[in-house]
């Protein structure tokens, strides 16, 4: 059979030999002259994704792989100019080479399954004219802050504040994913509240981060008046709205500013800034000085007075931080690199990607077998991974080719990433699918003061929410972004529990939603004045699946 074939080979080479050899020169140069340029408009119209300077924005992958989401295989550049704002989200006009990510992104993810709602889009153009109406060193912004700058003077002004802000601020030692949340949520509040948000940019946010508003900065100027105050600035501090409830202050003659403590350890009096009936007094008060880590975007699903708005701007109410963390964060072109280089590197050529988020908090002292086990068990219980044959031999794949899956782990030691690469370098798999196991980096410890650990953090979150599939661990902030970013459901690693430390069983669910979990809530009826389980006060927030205390924010049909 296999001489047959030969043969038959042969016979058609020689026979296209024979009638090529009869074709003239002059035929020759012709078909090339017509070939060359078809070949040339070929080559111009597939673009590299991480090419710099005005390139097409043509998803190649979609081209290549087919439908997605319903869509055609072909797209009308209408279609593509929508993918590369996100659906709207994202404003055109910027300088593409000052921030590569902005409008590059959507070359390497999955078209989004969650439309932006058009009245969400409506309220982001809105903003971003009022951001750069009263945003820094514009006139009204330059009248606001000469009111702080003969201190906690009251307001006797006849009329109302042009333009009122709210200055996130964050605790130094807070990670990179805690202050994307954070950040996430001031701005749903600035919108929320007519406000402009204003971000403390610490020591490195402007290294990490693009402006993500048109024709002015978020980033709180320098020579702000409190600038040397955020630091210091506590829930015991005497300007604090907690400590005015507290001691009974007077709320009828507003201060030029006041500061808001939302730390996972603020108090009762801080947590009444949740209730409706303050809110009047707050928007009277020109500057909200705002510290926080917390996700409390749930918090705001909980108040009457933002029902109605959230409901307009989020018809799905999961999509908070999907739509508002794209819209907002976008790496530098430095970390962008960091990005697209590893991802071409080791996992553009992928048939599957599956990102694996590895965190060990300190003082757990769960050995790392029991993690490795408990990885192992999820991803191979729910398919993510196939199972390794330890006889080794190998098995043809049922569609006669074989897969490859790339895995993303991120941790910050390297143990979790050489036992899986050992197990898929040493023996081959049941499904007779190929796979590769890679860590971009292992900084064996939490560095949230050095430049280069947050850099390279921030490419990490990117590329675990460029993946397929991911799996997280429970309770962490960086596996939460991810998720978020990506508009991914991830199976969730549950904690270690009981005085063993013993892996719960199963191993890990999905969760419901991709937004990030609330940990610390306050559990207050203000209607009431008494304690309630807000888990249980709307449909759409429940409790996290990885915190039994803390909140999300879900569909209403979505039971725990």
């Amino acid at each position: 059979m296999f001489t047959d074939q030969k043969h038959v080979r042969e016979s058609r080479f020689s026979a296209t030999t024979s009638r090529l050899s009869t074709m003239t020169s002059t035929k020759l140069f012709v078909v090339f002259l017509i070939a060359l340029p078809l070949l040339v408009a070929l080559k111009l119209s597939l673009p590299h994704p991480t090419s710099s300077g005005n390139v097409g924005f043509a998803d190649v992958r979609i081209l290549e792989k087919g439908s997605n989401n319903g869509t055609s295989v072909g797209k009308s550049s209408e279609d593509e100019y929508k993918d590369k704002l996100l659906g709207g989200l994202l404003a055109p006009g910027f300088d593409e080479g000052s921030c590569l990510s902005r409008y590059q992104a959507s070359l390497y993810r999955k078209l989004s399954p969650y439309k932006p709602s058009s009245y969400l889009l409506s309220r982001l153009r809105n903003y971003e004219d009022l951001h750069k109406r009263c945003g820094p060193h514009s006139e009204p912004y330059k009248r606001t802050v000469n009111e702080l700058m003969v201190g906690n003077k009251n307001i006797t002004r006849s009329r109302e504040t042009e333009c009122k802000y709210v200055v996130y601020t964050f605790h130094s030692k807070r990670g990179l994913g805690n202050r994307i949340q954070a950040a996430t949520s001031a701005f749903l509040y600035a919108i929320l509240t007519n406000r402009v948000l204003l971000i403390d940019q610490g020591k490195d946010m402007s290294d990490l981060f693009c402006e993500p508003f048109p024709e002015s900065s978020w980033f709180l100027p320098e020579n702000f008046p409190l600038k040397n105050n955020l630091d210091l600035f506590n829930q015991t501090s005497h300007d604090s709205f907690g400590n005015m409830l507290k001691n009974n202050m007077s709320k009828s003659n507003p201060s030029a500013y006041l500061y808001v403590y939302l730390e996972v350890d603020y108090d009762f009096y801080d947590k009444l800034f949740f209730c409706d009936e303050n809110q009047p007094f707050l928007s009277r008060v020109p500057w909200l000085i705002l510290k926080t880590s917390q996700y409390f975007v749930p918090s705001l699903f909980l108040m009457q007075c933002f029902e109605q708005e959230l409901g307009r701007l989020f018809p799905n109410r999961t999509t908070v931080f999907h739509h508002l963390g794209r819209y907002l964060f976008h790496p530098t072109n430095q970390v962008w690199g960091l990005i697209t280089r590893y991802y071409e590197a080791y996992l553009a050529n992928a048939d599957e990607r599956i990102g694996i988020q590895i965190r060990v908090f300190e003082g757990s002292f769960v050995p790392q077998k029991d993690v490795t086990d408990q990885i192992l068990s999820c991803t191979m219980n729910q398919k993510l991974l196939p199972q390794v044959n330890e006889q080794n031999f190998v098995v043809p794949p049922p569609s006669g080719k074989p897969r490859l899956k790339a895995v993303l782990v991120t941790s910050l030691g390297k143990g979790y990433y050489e036992i899986l690469r050992n197990m898929y370098w040493e023996n081959p798999t049941v499904t007779g699918d190929f796979v590769g196991v890679y860590q971009p980096s292992h900084d064996e410890f939490q560095q949230t003061e050095k430049q280069s650990h947050n850099r390279k953090a921030l490419a990490e979150i990117y590329l675990l929410s460029l993946t397929d599939v991911l799996v997280t661990s429970a309770r962490s902030t960086f596996g939460y972004v991810a998720q978020g970013l990506g508009g991914l459901r991830p199976w969730i690693l549950y904690r270690p529990d009981g005085e063993n430390l013993t892996v719960p069983g199963p191993p890990c669910v999905q969760l419901m939603s991709t937004e990030p979990c609330l940990h610390a809530p306050t559990y207050y009826d203000c209607k009431a004045k008494t304690g309630v389980d807000v888990g249980n006060v709307v449909p759409y927030v429940r409790h996290c699946e990885d915190t039994r205390w803390g909140i999300k924010v879900v569909e209403s049909h979505d039971k725990l």
